[in-house]
């Protein structure tokens, strides 16, 4: 009887556990807007070095990954001012 009441709460808790288990996204907000990133407007940030990280700060939460090229490798640019932001458009037209 012992066991198999254990084996009956092994299997509910196994199952309470898997369901809090979900599947989310990487691309959706999921603060206070719930809003896709690829909406919002990216900058770049700098490390210490020069190489260029995608930013985006909503005001609540910000989110960061590595820029990377075609190949996977990171974009690190040689004379970038480390630890600096810059802003996207400023970037495409090469200021």
């Amino acid at each position: 009887m012992s066991g198999r009441i254990s084996l009956i709460a092994l299997v509910t808790v196994s199952a309470v556990t898997l369901a809090a288990c979900t599947a989310r996204t990487t691309d959706r907000d999921y603060g206070m807007d719930s809003a896709l990133l690829e909406n919002r407007d990216a900058g770049i940030w700098v490390d210490g070095n020069g190489c260029d990280h995608w930013i985006i700060d909503d005001g609540f939460e910000g989110y960061m990954s590595p820029r990377l090229t075609d190949e996977g490798k990171p974009v690190c640019r040689e004379g970038a001012v480390p630890y600096s932001t810059i802003d996207f458009e400023r970037t495409l037209l090469g200021f």
